[in-house]
């Protein structure tokens, strides 16, 4: 990852490539979440700033411990 890429852009490219390998779409992923998938989308492409909620639930339907999702961000 780009050492200038924001926190919010590291943390959603993470987030989208954990997504893919459980081959979860943006929508099925959200589905699992309870949240929007434009939440989503904000969130993978660095636009959103996610509430530490909202990433334990990710981290939770991904069934991965929540430090996995800062891996390398």
């Amino acid at each position: 990852m780009k050492q200038n890429e924001s926190i919010h852009a590291k943390f959603g490219k993470r987030i989208r490539e954990l997504r893919l390998k459980k081959g979860l779409s943006q929508e099925a992923f959200a589905h699992l979440c309870n949240l929007d998938r434009t939440y989503i989308s904000g969130i993978e492409r660095g636009v959103r700033n996610v509430s530490l909620r909202n990433i334990d639930v990710m981290a939770t339907a991904l069934g991965l411990d929540i430090s996995v999702l800062f891996k390398d961000v």
